[in-house]
């Protein structure tokens, strides 16, 4: 039986020449012909009962032709992509090469597959583990930020001081220019340094309700709206009112108040183990982001153009998007980054390309492990989003439609992190030891 070749064009393109036998054709001619009689209706037959001759008589051979090609070309270009192994990340280039009596018999598919990798080692990678220890201090910063929460505004007549709530209208200038986001009318904000641009929080303390002053302040070199960045500013402020933060006492009351806590004892405990959970989840994280970045030192491979340029646009639309919620448009963003959007593109590369390799690399890993996501897999994930979301399970499914293949994508991209987390040679801190064991 005739099958198709194979020329590799680049390390990451191939041309397929595909024969299409005349049994293929004439079988996807057959389904063809009864897909398109189904409804016609022509004199002397019965709605779908036209003989096939008869049909193309009216219709033309070509139309019987042209619908089995649409069928038959993705079937047989399917079969090739199976018998190469291939994993194709766009839609082929298809060019016919040969056809008898205008019935293509051969095609040239051309298109960008994923890499052949050679997998090195990806068991027993040795890391080290961050400590997921929780200490008394972090402790007691949580209950202070609990308290904070539930703390009261009291008046206060004397000067701001830091710490309180000022309510203050601002006006900036740079240059003597207001500038985008440097305005407020009303405002009530806590006077704690290290919220705003140095040296503002610091500047409104000392001034009393009804006084206005005006603040000199320097953005840092590093600040986020580029156009700022390093530039010094005069704000003109005007203060309301201050009030004084009023923090609930840390006893057994204020432990009842907010859950099933008895004691304030309790919810330290309580605390601890939520903080505990939180740092060994970030350890966790740590030593997956370290696992790759070994695998992704030891591996070399060529990266498939189309996928690296997909990521950056990716990348491109969560920094548009981002800057959207903060009011800006695309054309303001650009501007503000001080870079043509192909510059900007240029810099994302080098992050895309790490991201598609590490892609394929987990790809790969969970190939070599026959790491698949199950059926129960999938009702997990959706039985989570549907907790997420607050909706059925059939509503979410639904939803996803075809972003469920994503979905399962996903699942195996993260269950493949798992099992390179869990077969990492991890070294614990010395801390986290307990010498008794």
């Amino acid at each position: 039986m005739t099958t198709s070749t194979l020329t590799r064009l680049a390390p990451t393109q191939v041309a397929l020449e595909i024969p299409i036998t005349g049994e293929e054709l004439a079988a996807a001619e057959d389904r063809a012909f009864r897909k398109l009689a189904k409804n016609v209706r022509l004199p002397g037959f019965r709605r779908g009962k036209v003989p096939r001759k008869i049909f193309e008589q009216a219709y033309g051979a070509e139309a019987v032709t042209n619908e089995a090609m649409d069928e038959v070309i993705p079937e047989v270009y399917a079969k090739a992509v199976r018998e190469h192994d291939l994993a194709p990340v766009e839609r082929p280039k298809m060019e016919i090469l040969e056809q008898n009596e205008g019935r293509p018999t051969r095609l040239r598919a051309t298109v960008e597959v994923r890499p052949e990798i050679a997998l090195g080692e990806y068991r027993g990678i040795a890391v080290s583990r961050p400590s997921a220890s929780v200490s008394e201090g972090e402790i007691d910063r949580s209950l202070e930020a609990l308290a904070r929460e539930r703390a009261t505004l009291v008046p206060e007549e004397r000067p701001a001081e830091l710490g309180d709530v000022v309510t203050a209208d601002y006006e900036g200038r740079i240059d003597g220019t207001a500038f985008e986001g440097g305005s407020a009318t009303g405002e009530v904000f806590e006077l704690r340094e290290g919220r705003f641009v140095p040296g503002f929080a610091e500047g409104i303390a000392g001034m009393r309700a009804g006084e206005t002053r005006s603040i000199e302040v320097r953005f840092p070199d590093d600040y986020g709206a580029g156009e700022l960045a390093g530039k010094n500013a005069t704000f003109t402020v005007s203060v309301r009112d201050v009030k004084r933060l009023e923090l609930p006492v840390l006893d057994d009351a204020f432990a009842q108040s907010l859950s099933g806590n008895q004691t304030v004892d309790e919810l330290r405990a309580d605390l601890r183990r939520r903080l505990e959970a939180v740092a060994e989840a970030r350890a966790r994280r740590a030593v997956g982001n370290a696992v790759m970045e070994r695998l992704l030192a030891a591996h070399d491979f060529p990266l498939p153009p189309t996928m690296v340029e997909s990521e950056v646009d990716h990348l491109m639309s969560d920094a548009a998007a981002a800057a959207a919620r903060g009011g800006v448009n695309y054309d303001e963003f650009l501007k503000q980054s001080g870079k043509s959007e192909e510059e900007m593109r240029a810099g994302y590369r080098a992050e895309a390309s790490s991201r598609v390799k590490a892609t394929l690399l987990i790809e790969r890993v969970a190939k070599a492990e026959n790491i698949v996501a199950t059926p129960a897999d999938v009702v997990h994930e959706l039985e989570a989003l549907s907790r997420q979301y607050g909706q059925p399970v059939a509503r979410i499914r639904k939803a996803l439609g075809n972003n469920l293949l994503s979905l399962m994508e996903g699942i195996v991209r993260t269950k493949t992190l798992d099992f390179l987390i869990d077969n990492a040679l991890v070294t614990v801190p010395e801390e986290t030891i307990d010498p008794t064991s």
